[in-house]
């Protein structure tokens, strides 16, 4: 029953199949090689600007061209409110304001997935 045309494949294992109940695939079970920052080397060096909008305020340009490094300006947001967190200009995130010690941090709440149509 053998012809030109077959594989030669090692007998299939059960045990290494697993079934996908929700989806009514096959899946290979076992170990799955885990990633570390070490897969993503070559990107390392790819710029990004990563930005967090902390609120808004209205300012008098007289007044913001007398703003120096260490000044206090008020916004309209409040720690513990949502922000957006934007990367290269793109929404990715939404978190909030946390204070961590003695300094303001933001921490994410919600990943945005974006749709790639």
């Amino acid at each position: 029953m053998s012809s030109e045309n077959d594989l030669n494949l090692p007998p299939l294992n059960p045990a290494d199949l697993s079934f996908d109940n929700d989806q009514g695939s096959v899946a290979r079970s076992g170990p799955v090689p885990v990633k570390t920052a070490e897969d993503l080397e070559q990107v390392f060096d790819v710029p990004v600007t990563v930005s967090a909008v902390l609120g808004s305020s209205k300012i008098a340009v007289g007044d913001l061209l007398q703003i120096v490094p260490g000044a206090v300006i008020e916004l309209d947001r409040r720690v513990g409110e949502a922000i957006d967190i934007f990367v290269n200009e793109r929404l990715v995130a939404r978190g909030e304001v946390v204070v961590v010690e003695d300094r303001l941090g933001v921490t994410m709440t919600e990943i945005i997935k974006a749709d790639r149509g």
